[in-house]
């Protein structure tokens, strides 16, 4: 998402605290645009302009009240493969009570990479379902078109820090459901805020929408950043568990881990064993970069191609197959309703 590169715990709720900044820059205290920018591509054109302000409530939002799957293959040990739907993720595949559920087309990818990299034996091309993650830095998308090229799921900026929301999730968020994308929003985690307050203002600006995916937290180290702190791994922790509890709570499902290899090495190795993982690896399969973590996505490339949009956009894929995805989506959405 960069530009470059369940419990709850209720004890560690008091112990929080961060620094008195704005989630941005000064820049964005300024009211100009937030730098604290996720995506891994640049922007091409001029973009709009961060909405910045006083934290209260948009009118807009409230509640919401064909391929193949692919074959077994072999990956590095303990690795979840391609065809195999991540462990202690889904929910059985027919759960009680289910009522029947529609299911959306799956179309096979069609982006190109303006620096393609030479994986090895695994390559993003043998997994089965295909998505992006987009940001203000895309500008107007056609949602419709970006779905036929194989967008399958959409993470959707939403909000980084305590005060700064992306001025294209709105659009992004509409557009995007009515083109028949799954999609679900992401927060850029600050250091310098507490952790409970970004937890308040991702949920004043996301919906909560029983269709969508669950939502993320996407943690790294960013050196644009006007916030220089480096907690340590155990403040890191405990700071993304408050975060994670709370929108558990609200939108009653379990939030995704995005991170990147820098940040995970230095904070994440053998923590949070039972929560999702986005992963980033632009360079070499996740099995490589993160040895032993299981994940259910996997970014891996932050210069793609695609019709529909304008410049550079994330690539992702979902580690299963087809009937692995739907089961996956399936049981989220179950979670949320109940």
């Amino acid at each position: 998402m960069r530009r470059s590169a369940i419990s709850a715990i209720a004890m560690v709720a008091f112990a929080l605290s961060g620094c008195t900044s704005s989630s941005g820059p000064e820049a964005l205290v300024a009211g100009l645009p937030s730098r604290e920018v996720t995506s891994s591509v640049k922007p091409a054109a001029p973009v709009p302009a961060a909405v910045v302000g006083e934290a209260k409530p948009l009118a807009w939002a409230e509640d919401e009240t064909g391929s193949a799957p692919l074959a077994a293959m072999t990956t590095t040990v303990g690795m979840p493969t391609p065809s195999s739907r991540p462990l202690g993720m889904l929910l059985p595949d027919n759960p009680a009570g289910a009522g029947p559920v529609t299911r959306s087309r799956v179309y096979s990818q069609r982006f190109s990479d303006a620096k393609p990299i030479n994986f090895g034996k695994v390559q993003p091309q043998h997994y089965a379902v295909h998505g992006v993650d987009v940001s203000r830095w895309q500008g107007e998308i056609d949602w419709p078109k970006l779905r036929t090229q194989g967008a399958n799921f959409a993470y959707i900026k939403a909000t980084d820090g305590g005060d700064h929301l992306d001025p294209m999730f709105k659009t992004n968020w509409q557009r995007a459901k009515e083109a028949g994308i799954r999609r679900g929003a992401y927060h850029f985690f600050y250091w310098c805020r507490r952790a409970s307050e970004q937890a308040d203002w991702f949920i004043r600006n996301v919906p909560r929408d029983p269709d969508a995916l669950p939502p993320v937290i996407d943690v790294e180290w960013n050196g644009d950043s006007a916030c220089k702190r480096r907690p340590s791994p155990a403040d890191v922790r405990e700071k993304m568990q408050v975060f994670m509890d709370k929108l558990e709570r609200h939108y009653g499902q379990r939030p995704v881990i995005y991170t990147a290899p820098d940040f995970y090495k230095d904070n994440l190795v053998g923590a949070f064993e039972n929560y999702p993982f986005w992963l980033r690896a632009v360079a070499q399969h996740p099995s490589k970069v993160y040895p032993g973590r299981k994940f259910v996505f996997w970014q891996y490339s932050g210069s793609g191609l695609s019709q529909g949009v304008n410049g550079k956009i994330d690539l992702n894929v979902f580690n299963g197959s087809v009937e692995g995805w739907h089961n996956w989506v399936e049981a989220r959405t179950m979670t949320a309703r109940n």
